[in-house]
């Protein structure tokens, strides 16, 4: 037999053999029916025992092949202390519009709404209370508070500070649903956790709520509240890295138990700078609000000299003018002619004289000396003046009154 003899030969078996394609299709064919089959009488065989198709969650797919047939359910807790935290107080965080006309130079009158945050605080006799930063309402012709619910109502200015930026509000309590419950400052600890809520921005974004940390608990900023660069008191406050943004001023800094903490007020708003927030503590609040709702005003007690910083006089005077020795490096100089009959005044203090220490505490700078004043004395009360004049250290006692009236 010749080659292709032989090849024909070979040629003519292959023919006669099944395709290979064919056979490959008839085996998927089969599989994927014969699977059908399976699942279509899983419920009849497990009913009859010759399977067990255990109900999702309660068998372990390592340990019985059968639950990997069905999804698992996942249980999540979304019930965290933050959440109920929040939802213990965020009904008494109200908005806070200040309303004022704007004469511009065309002589046109227009009206100007500012927007911040506030706390309600108090609830009783049919009124309810709300405290809020001063520079929140300052200079307000009218004040009007948004409730969660959505309603405006009008609010009375019943007393505010500029100095310490607070200020408190009354409203008729009839829709109000939600008290807060006041903290206590002097027990938190740095990095606890911290949760901001107020209206950044404005209304459009009420009651927003932060989260993050006490990053600091003994932060002083420096306040110049006339402008005259001259800072005129010292506002002690917390620090936070929760965000805290234009329109939060006035709202809460809330503990984990949803207590009241702390007045958010300020922020460090410089390109770079991030998580730089400050509050009020709320044991300072605590202890201004009374005087600002009973009086208008906080009652400082009166001294009756215009301080001045001494790091604010040329060093030229310091020798020539004051006859300050080396070892004075700060203090405040009384800067006009003391009143004769004032506390001062009758304690032999007299212009140019620099105070530097009040009750054997060194006072540096007149935000130190009026803040001292303000939360260690009131009315009646004796302080004791360490101050210097011509190069020589002198002691002398004042009694405090109330200031003149005007």
């Amino acid at each position: 037999m010749g080659f292709y003899d032989d090849m024909a030969h070979v040629e003519q078996k292959k023919r006669k053999q099944p395709g290979v394609g064919r056979l490959i299709m008839t085996s998927i064919t089969s599989a994927v029916i014969g699977g059908m089959v399976v699942l279509l009488m899983l419920p009849t065989l497990s009913k009859s025992g010759y399977i067990s198709m255990v109900e999702p969650g309660t068998a372990n797919a390592m340990t019985n092949p059968a639950a990997k047939l069905f999804a698992q359910p996942i249980s999540v807790e979304v019930n965290t202390a933050t959440v109920e935290a929040v939802e213990k107080v965020e009904d008494a965080v109200v908005g806070v519009i200040n309303i004022r006309r704007v004469v511009n130079w065309f002589n046109q009158e227009s009206v100007t709404r500012g927007e911040g945050s506030g706390v309600i605080f108090e609830k009783k006799n049919g009124k309810a209370h709300i405290i809020t930063n001063n520079h929140v309402i300052d200079g307000a012709e009218k004040v009007e508070v948004v409730l969660p619910s959505g309603d405006k109502v009008d609010a009375k200015v019943m007393g505010y500070d500029p100095f310490t930026d607070l200020a408190v509000l009354e409203i008729d309590g009839s829709k109000v649903t939600k008290v807060a419950e006041l903290g206590d400052s002097s027990t938190l600890k740095v990095g606890e956790p911290a949760i901001a809520i107020g209206n950044p921005l404005g209304m459009e974004f009420s009651r927003t709520v932060t989260q993050g940390i006490i990053s600091s608990l003994q932060r002083s900023m420096p306040i110049d509240v006339d402008q005259d660069g001259q800072d005129d008191w010292e506002l002690d406050v917390l620090q936070t890295d929760a965000a805290i943004n234009p329109g939060n001023s006035g709202g809460a800094l809330v503990n984990i138990y949803g207590q009241v903490i702390g007045i958010n007020t300020l922020k460090i708003s410089k390109e770079g700078v991030e998580g730089l927030g400050f509050a009020i503590p709320i044991n300072d609040v605590k202890a201004i609000v009374g005087q600002l709702m009973q009086y208008g005003q906080l009652k400082r007690p009166y001294l009756g000299i215009i301080p001045y910083d001494l790091t604010n006089v040329p060093r030229y005077h310091w020798k020539e003018t004051l006859n300050l020795p080396d070892s004075v490096k700060a203090g405040v100089v009384i800067r006009d002619e003391v009143p004769k009959f004032s506390p001062a005044g009758q304690a032999g203090l007299r212009m140019y004289d620099v105070i530097v220490k009040l009750d054997g505490k060194e006072i540096n700078n007149a935000a130190q000396l009026r803040k001292y004043l303000t939360l260690n004395k009131k009315p009646g009360d004796k302080i004791e003046i360490t101050y210097y004049r011509d190069g020589f250290q002198k002691t002398t006692t004042a009694t405090l009154t109330n200031p003149p009236q005007r």
